[in-house]
C-alpha cells in the first residue's frame, strides 16, 4: 500500500509553485487550487525522479487520500473462523526495513551467494553497500542530473537559455548553469536547482547491516 506522506512532490500553475510537501498534502492543495480556477494549468513533480505525477483529485479531501493510499490488504481468515489476529513480533533482530523484490541471477550466481557468510540476502547487501562506498556519490549526482532534466523539459523547455542550461547541468558546471537560468521564473530556477545540486531527497536508504 502506499503511504500518501512518504512521497515527496512539488506542485506548479505553470511557473508558479503551488505546493510542496508530502504527496497527500499536494494532492490536497491542487484540489484547492482548481476549485478556485478550474482553469489552472498544473503539473505535479515527483521530487526523488523529477517526473510528471499523474493525480486524481476528484471528490472529497478524505476520497482523496483514500484513493492515494489505495486498498486495504483482505484480511486472512483464521482456522477457527473469521480474521487473523495481528501477528506477534518474533524475537531476535529487527527488520530495518528490508525489502522483498525479485533477483534474476544465473546459476553460478546462486550458488556462490549461497556459500557466503548470512546466505544470499545478506551477500548482496554487502556488495551493495561496498559498491555505494567506492562510488563516491557519482550514482547520486547523475541521478540529480537527471530528475532535475525531467524537471527542465515539462516545465522549462521553451524557456530562454534551456538548451544551454542542459548542456552546462549534464557538464556539472553549476555556475554556468545559474548563469543560463537566470532569466527564469524565480520559482522554476528554484526547483531546477534543487534537484539538480542538492542530495535531498535521498535516493535510497542507509543504515542496513549485512
Amino acid at each position: 500500500m502506499l503511504n500518501p506522506q512518504a512521497k515527496t512532490c512539488t506542485a506548479f500553475d505553470r511557473f508558479q509553485r503551488i505546493a510542496q510537501g508530502s504527496l497527500a498534502d499536494v494532492a490536497l492543495a491542487v484540489r484547492t487550487a482548481l476549485l478556485e480556477n478550474p482553469d489552472a494549468s498544473i503539473l505535479v513533480f515527483d521530487d526523488v525522479t523529477g517526473s510528471v505525477i499523474d493525480l486524481d483529485v476528484r471528490g472529497t479531501a478524505a476520497e482523496i487520500v483514500s484513493r492515494l493510499a489505495g486498498p486495504a490488504p483482505a484480511a486472512q481468515p483464521s482456522d477457527q473462523g473469521g480474521e487473523s489476529p495481528p501477528a506477534s513480533r518474533s524475537r531476535g533482530r529487527p527488520r530495518l526495513g528490508v525489502v522483498a523484490r525479485e533477483v534474476t541471477l544465473l546459476p553460478r550466481h546462486w550458488q556462490w551467494l549461497a556459500q557466503q557468510r548470512g546466505g544470499a540476502s545478506a551477500a548482496l547487501r554487502r556488495l551493495v553497500d561496498e559498491a555505494r562506498r567506492i562510488d563516491h556519490g557519482r550514482t547520486q549526482v547523475r541521478a540529480n542530473r537527471e530528475r532535475a532534466y525531467r524537471f527542465m523539459s515539462a516545465l522549462a523547455g521553451n524557456l530562454a537559455g534551456f538548451e544551454e542550461a542542459t548542456r552546462a547541468l549534464f557538464a556539472g558546471e553549476r555556475e554556468r548553469f545559474e548563469q543560463c537560468t537566470a532569466s527564469w521564473p524565480a520559482d522554476v530556477r528554484t526547483q531546477a536547482h534543487r534537484l539538480a545540486w542538492s542530495e535531498l531527497p535521498a535516493m535510497d536508504g542507509s543504515g542496513d547491516e549485512g
